[in-house]
């Protein structure tokens, strides 16, 4: 069935959201549509504030509606390590952890030559030019334990080092309650791989 032009632009839009087919796309449209309409305006008018007022922090490329992030305005922040990360979701995770207190870099991806991402694309000028103003000691690479985001903690931990700056790279491995018949292989060959002494 062919749907009406708005709808199927509608419909359309949806599809960008990440995981979201078609049926999925179509669904959530007749929703909207349908009981949501409330909330479908209240959805359309929060996007176009966030669109208009949310940009990136001018130190750390976090989203936020002023120049500066609140991770890098706080004065109690450690500046000495930056944590390198692919994503605003990344920031998250890592300060619900409540175990860092450094300040980050928000890549916003992973090298992927095949998909034209490279180093400009990542905000790398902007990154080297906080490890040439003196104070980082540590960069500590967050990417993803995928192919790109090991490239990418490659490509960041040799312009970290080429500065006298430690390069570290997060453990990827067994997680905490998590039993061993249960995990995969490419996680236990990490955990492996990256295991410490205990004496």
């Amino acid at each position: 069935m062919k749907h009406s032009p708005h709808l199927a632009r509608l419909i359309d839009a949806l599809r960008a959201l990440p995981g979201v087919g078609p049926k999925s796309a179509q669904r959530m449209a007749f929703h909207l549509l349908q009981e949501g309409r409330p909330g479908a305006r209240a959805l359309a008018e929060a996007l176009d504030a966030a669109l208009q007022s949310v940009a990136r922090c001018r130190r750390c490329r976090m989203l936020t509606e002023g120049e500066l992030c609140a991770i890098c305005a706080a004065p109690q922040r450690d500046a000495a390590l930056l944590c390198a990360v692919e994503s605003p979701a990344d920031v998250v995770a890592i300060e619900s952890s409540g175990s860092y207190r450094g300040r980050y870099f928000v890549l916003m991806g992973h090298l992927s030559p095949l998909d034209g991402i490279g180093p400009e694309q990542l905000g790398v000028r902007e990154l080297e030019a906080i490890l040439e103003q003196g104070g980082v000691r540590e960069l500590i690479l967050a990417t993803n334990s995928t192919v790109e985001g090991e490239a990418t903690a490659h490509f960041l931990s040799e312009l970290a080092v080429r500065r006298g700056i430690r390069a570290s790279r997060i453990a990827h491995g067994v997680p905490v309650g998590g039993e061993l018949e249960y995990v995969d292989g490419g996680t236990l060959a990490h955990a492996l791989a990256g295991r410490q002494s205990v004496s």
